[in-house]
């Protein structure tokens, strides 16, 4: 069986979706009582943390 050179938009939409996939399985969802505890020194904690306090001071 020979194989097919895919067009242009098969390509990128073949390239984007394993991107999409690669960003999902990334992307984690944490939840009370997850395996996956959120670190307290973490960019994310850190940012929240400040967002509180200006949102307390205003």
């Amino acid at each position: 069986m020979a194989v097919t050179r895919l067009k242009r938009k098969d390509r990128y939409n073949k390239n984007v979706s394993r991107l999409e996939v690669k960003t999902l399985k990334l992307a984690t969802n944490l939840e009370l009582g997850s395996r996956s505890k959120q670190s307290k020194t973490d960019q994310l904690a850190k940012n929240n943390a400040i967002l509180t306090q200006l949102s307390a001071a205003l």
